[in-house]
């Protein structure tokens, strides 16, 4: 169980890098202000709505499809099988809210806006209710024992 965990934590952990270093970049990138967008642009515009339209769906779809297949997967009566479908799963929904915390970051450096911070922190707040325990696994899975 402590190797599964493990495993989806190293998902975890290099979202959070991954965003620390498109943070960096970004500010490198933007520094002097010349590489940033005029906010009342149409690609302004469009790029913000996209960030912004990607977080209201992912995250809310990301939960809810995962909550509904661990329903589905605890039932499943081999241990490695449901195990499997688990780190799975639970690494794909890391990505799905992961890659907004990060595309929020990086508009954020292009565009400046307020909105972008607000998208970020969403879902940075979300990618800490996806954080993998132990006891998670086992009371999604419905598991008795916690050997694997």
């Amino acid at each position: 169980m402590e190797r599964i965990v493990k495993k989806i934590n190293l998902t975890y952990y290099l979202i959070y890098t991954v965003t620390i270093l498109a943070t960096i970049i970004g500010y490198i990138l933007t520094m002097n202000k010349a590489n940033t967008v005029d906010f009342k642009s149409t690609f302004s515009i469009t790029l913000s709505s996209v960030v912004i339209l990607y977080i209201i769906v992912s995250i809310p779809a990301a939960l809810a499809i995962f909550h509904r297949n661990t329903k589905k997967w605890s039932e499943i009566e081999d241990r490695l099988t449901k195990l499997n479908k688990y780190t799975t799963g639970a690494t794909l929904r890391l990505l799905i809210i992961g890659s907004g915390l990060v595309f929020s970051v990086i508009a954020f450096y292009f565009l400046r806006t307020e909105s972008m911070i607000f998208c970020a922190v969403i879902s940075a707040i979300a990618l800490l209710f996806c954080k993998p325990t132990e006891g998670k696994i086992i009371s999604d899975l419905k598991l008795e024992d916690k050997e694997e």
